[in-house]
């Protein structure tokens, strides 16, 4: 999460590398004539494999119920079954765009778990959805044993508090609504515009204030003391949920809301420079440093359709945050001979001290590590814009979002489960210090492969 002076490990906080490539042969047959063998079975495509690797994270654990989540990270991410509520938000949305009668069953499946835990959360009834939860059972580091599944037996749901993922911020419900709202597009099923609606107004309930800068708060902690911060990434992801919240029940009160939102976003544009700034920590003062990839990016997606003003953004970060990884770099992780270009998270991770850990027991960050999941944003963004060279730069990207599920990442498993060979992207190419307090590492991860799934799919998730 951007501009928010978040926990040391986030939804997005967390290495693996390793290739796997079969070949095909033909053969001969006949009685005295060659001829050639019927052409093998074609091999599974990108965007295929993505989707595989959704539906391993998602069915990983059959023994614990229908009610499922789908697990954010691989088994050796050390995060065990931790399903964030950001990352099944755009699995839905992946699924969605893949427009399949499979891929609508599986995001239906997810928003009615996310309802699930809306309605059915141990300790609160208010519309609030937590970071993350549980959805298997594993022994945590101390021996703690952890023995179910996303719904406990007394019928609550998991929440993950081994972690101290029990907050609630008002980006990862924004994911959530706009998820559930395009469910509710999709299906015209009446639950998931109430839930998305629930969302809205815990939002408003919770986030609005009146300091001078305006917008919404970041949101609670898990003793639900709501946070000073300020963040230009959600107030963007809000300008989507509400738009789509005004469109879905004609209840002109969205508008005004998501009035408030953009308001917020275009303070923090510097028209000298071309960017948006993160947010603000107190209401009154805009933070300068560091300028995070995903207000460059999503700020286009959501805005794109009203205004071009601020596309420039785009080239801003393509400039300013480009990275190029390989195995020469101090404390690269990625193997000899291969390469991958992208974006990195923020411009702090461009001088990331390479000789200490990024906290405490992890490694030593690379300063153009790759950050997978934002390279995907910027490919997506740059589709949507499809100005002169915009195709061929989002090309160019997602070759390399490709290039890495195929070789990164190999011999993970979810739930203790082998994946799909070569499915499924890692969050980042190396060890990368995203600046804000925690790291991304090469584990496959469901967010990043259902941000590469919607921009092969040219789907823009933040389009009210």
């Amino acid at each position: 999460m951007t501009g928010r002076q978040g926990p040391a490990l986030s939804r997005r906080a967390l290495l693996g590398t390793g290739l796997g490539i079969g070949a095909a042969a033909l053969t001969a047959a006949g009685s005295g004539t060659a001829q050639a063998a019927p052409a093998p079975a074609a091999a599974p495509s990108a965007p295929s494999r993505g989707h595989a690797f959704l539906a391993a994270a998602m069915d990983a654990y059959p023994e614990h119920g229908a009610v499922r989540l789908a697990q954010s990270y691989t088994d050796q991410a050390g995060l065990f079954s931790t399903a964030f509520t950001y990352d099944n938000a755009l699995a839905i949305l992946a699924h969605l765009s893949a427009r399949t009668p499979v891929g609508l069953s599986r995001a239906v499946a997810l928003g009615d778990a996310l309802l699930y835990a809306q309605l059915h959360d141990p300790v609160y009834d208010d519309g609030r959805l937590r970071q993350a939860y549980n959805v298997g059972p594993y022994t945590f580091y101390d021996g703690t044993r952890q023995p179910d599944g996303f719904v406990r037996a007394d019928g609550t749901v998991n929440v993950g508090t081994q972690f101290g993922f029990t907050g609630t911020a008002v980006g990862d419900m924004a994911w959530a609504g706009i998820a559930l709202s395009a469910l509710a597009h999709r299906t015209r099923a009446r639950r998931f515009l109430t839930g998305a609606v629930r969302i809205g107004e815990w939002i408003e309930r919770t986030g609005r204030t009146d300091e001078p800068l305006g917008g919404y708060k970041f949101g609670v902690n898990g003793a639900d003391e709501k946070l000073p911060f300020t963040s230009t990434e959600h107030n963007t992801d809000l300008v989507c949920l509400f738009g789509r919240l005004a469109r879905l029940t004609g209840d002109r009160v969205w508008r005004e809301r998501r009035a408030r939102a953009e308001a917020f976003v275009q303070r923090m544009w510097e028209p000298d420079g071309g960017f948006f700034y993160t947010g603000t920590n107190d209401g009154v003062t805009i933070n300068k440093s560091p300028l995070p990839e995903d207000t460059q990016t999503w700020t286009h997606l959501a805005l794109a359709s009203r205004t071009r003003a601020y596309s420039g953004s785009l080239d801003w970060c393509a400039a300013h945050l480009a990275v190029v990884d390989h195995a020469d770099r101090p404390n690269s992780t990625v193997p000899a001979g291969q390469s991958y270009e992208g974006v990195t998270f923020s411009s702090a991770s461009l001088v990331a001290n390479e000789g200490a850990p990024i906290a405490e027991g992890q490694p030593r960050p690379d300063r153009n590590a790759v950050w997978f999941e934002g390279t995907a944003h910027l490919a997506l963004a740059l589709r949507d814009r499809h100005g002169r060279g915009d195709e061929t730069r989002a090309r160019r990207l997602i070759a390399s979002l490709e290039r890495a599920q195929d070789l990164l990442g190999s011999g993970q498993t979810v739930g203790g489960k082998a994946l799909p060979e070569r499915s499924g992207v890692v969050s980042a190419s190396s060890p990368l210090d995203t600046g804000f307090g925690f790291g991304y590492y090469p584990y496959r991860h469901t967010g990043a492969t259902a941000w590469y799934l919607m921009a092969a799919a040219r789907c823009n998730p933040l389009r009210a």
